[in-house]
């Protein structure tokens, strides 16, 4: 189903005037994950491949001076935390930055 351009405008007008942005985002997608989880629709593997997915394009998208195997563990373990409904999704600052140039893309490798 395709929405006309008028309504995609007036859906894009009415989320930024609600202050919808990428933090409000993640948290929805995070809810719906957890929500499809308990109901029995996404199993362990699916969570993972989104957290992976999740992961990949933080660690792709991040400087290649913190871009290293401890920002990936980082991330990783974040990312168990929120997916097991015990942390909330906070400023992406807080995330340790390592200095090693060094980055393991393995886990990213295919990942479309």
């Amino acid at each position: 189903m395709t929405i006309h351009l008028d309504k995609q405008k007036k859906l894009h007008f009415d989320l930024t005037n609600v202050g919808m942005r990428a933090q409000a985002t993640a948290v929805g997608m995070l809810q719906m994950c957890l929500e499809l989880r308990r109901a029995g629709v996404l199993d362990e593997a699916a969570i993972e491949r989104i957290k992976n997915a999740i992961a990949c394009d933080i660690e792709v998208s991040a400087p290649r001076s913190v871009a290293n195997a401890e920002y990936r563990r980082d991330i990783k373990a974040r990312l168990d935390k929120l997916f097991a409904g015990e942390e909330r999704v906070g400023s992406a600052d807080a995330l340790a930055f390592g200095a090693s140039p060094a980055v393991d893309d393995s886990v990213c490798q295919g990942h479309a």
